[in-house]
């Protein structure tokens, strides 16, 4: 926001390249004390390797904002077009994005 509390336009360039997009169905984020780093990949079927099509370095409070940011988008998204099913939900099967499984007893 600018002093007079209303908030800043900030103009965006997409290139043609970049507006392309990259599809990616599998992420690893890993962390220290000064950044997060967001590896974007993709799983193929009947493919052990994953190529790293992008990554993102971000600082810890950008990684936060961004978490927000998309929490609130997936609610609006929710409530317009219904809820999103996570494909192997029900089954207990594993797919797509997800954060790695808690050690017993650390609690969820």
């Amino acid at each position: 926001m600018n002093q007079m509390g209303q908030p800043q336009q900030i103009n965006i360039e997409l290139g043609e390249k970049e507006a392309e997009g990259i599809y990616s169905n599998f992420v690893v984020i890993s962390h220290s004390p000064a950044e997060f780093v967001l590896d974007f990949t993709r799983m193929l079927p009947g493919v052990p390797k994953a190529k790293v099509y992008c990554r993102i370095i971000m600082a810890p409070q950008h990684a936060k904002s961004l978490g927000r940011a998309l929490a609130e988008n997936i609610e609006k998204y929710e409530k317009q077009f219904g809820e999103i099913k996570l494909a192997g939900a029900e089954s207990g099967k594993a797919f797509g994005f997800q954060s790695p499984a808690q050690p017993k007893g650390t609690g969820a």
